[in-house]
């Protein structure tokens, strides 16, 4: 199936006992036994597996093209239980430029693990960190928050040739703007939070897996003991924001490449970055790999800090706020998220491009721009 009947379908069905057409939420935290012992739905504990969180994991796992998926309480919750399956001292790359964090939880919470951090542009650096082989290789492209692209298959490859398992944070493209699997990866994860859910209202992350390995078998463990689960409800909030992604990330799209078109000719922006534009500098590349360039947008205006923040503080319909995905346009100046240690260009904003017209989104960064 395309995937917008598969948005609509996968992990959803008539309820048997009502005929709802809409499924149930599953609320409950235990679930009966016959008077045999056994389980007679295949549930004993939300926490082990759950209705709905069941449903949201199929779909999840349809959408993306892998066989299995593991919810998550969130994208943080995802990417630990990847770290928590290495043991002590054993090595994984990631990009310099990856998810804060991500880069925070590696340094400050795993730092048990040998990681290193790699211009994952450069293949000959990628090549030349490979010695000695890691365990395995972290990518996230687009990268948070320079949109900076990783070739997925160049990588792919050499971290296979040197032994590694790849895993990807498919959460800025979406399993609709990028495919990973067909690119060579093992393990995506996502930030449901962000395009999937799609509202602003839930938090939530997954695990996707490409085969069922003995390494998923053991993060399925790590999901379930160590409970980093999300709750019936979060699932059945995502499972619901997932029906209407095939038309909201077009939406996303279409204004993320008016509004950073607009800001290209703007004399008051030093730089745009959005794979969507030919002057982009791995735009051959996002051709290539990327079905959809996403709704994410960073620009640096001219001047510094000050001026960005300038910036931002004059905005009147854009929502100065973290995070990403929702119907409402978001802007932030990274940095000062990331603390006196970012290494975002102090002059960068952030956009998360929404779904109000493009012209009213233009229009009111033209005159916050105007205070410069």
């Amino acid at each position: 199936m395309k995937p917008e009947t598969l948005l609509i379908h996968a992990g959803r069905s008539v309820d048997a006992a009502t005929s709802a057409v809409t499924p149930p939420i599953h609320l409950a935290s235990t679930f009966e036994r016959a008077p045999d012992g056994s389980l007679p739905h295949g549930f004993v504990y939300t926490r082990f597996g759950n209705p709905t969180r069941q449903a949201l994991e199929q779909a999840l796992a349809a959408l993306e093209g892998g066989v299995e998926a593991a919810a998550f309480a969130s994208g943080s919750a995802a990417t630990a239980a990847v770290l928590q399956s290495l043991a002590p001292g054993q090595r994984l790359l990631l990009p310099r430029d990856c998810y804060n964090g991500t880069a925070n939880s590696v340094r400050q919470v795993f730092a048990h693990l040998d990681a290193q951090f790699v211009d994952m542009t450069d293949l000959a650096a990628v090549q030349a960190a490979l010695e000695p082989a890691p365990a395995l290789v972290w990518l996230e492209t687009p990268s948070n928050p320079t949109l900076r692209l990783t070739d997925l298959a160049a990588v792919s490859s050499l971290a296979h040739a040197a032994g590694a398992l790849v895993v990807c944070d498919n959460t800025w493209a979406t399993p609709l703007g990028q495919r990973p699997f067909d690119l060579g990866v093992d393990l995506v994860m996502h930030s449901t939070t962000k395009y999937l859910g799609g509202h602003s209202d839930v938090l939530g992350g997954a695990l996707i897996t490409k085969t069922a390995t003995p390494w998923w078998q053991r993060l399925k463990q790590i999901h379930v003991l160590a409970g980093a689960v999300p709750s019936p409800f979060e699932c059945w909030l995502i499972l619901r924001g997932m029906q209407s992604l095939a038309y909201r990330l077009r939406g996303h799209c279409a204004n993320a490449l008016a509004v950073a078109e607009w800001l290209a000719q703007h004399p008051k922006v030093e730089a745009v970055h959005y794979p969507g534009l030919a002057s982009h500098p791995q735009f051959e590349l996002a051709q290539r790999q990327m079905l959809l360039m996403g709704g994410m947008v960073s620009f640096e205006v001219v001047g510094g800090a000050a001026e960005a923040i300038a910036v931002a503080a004059q905005v009147k319909l854009w929502t100065r706020a973290t995070s990403l995905g929702g119907p409402e346009s978001l802007i932030e100046h990274r940095a000062t998220l990331e603390g006196p240690d970012s290494p975002t260009p102090p002059a960068l904003l952030r956009l998360s491009v929404g779904l109000e017209h493009s012209d009213d989104l233009i229009a009111d960064l033209a005159q916050a721009l105007a205070v410069l």
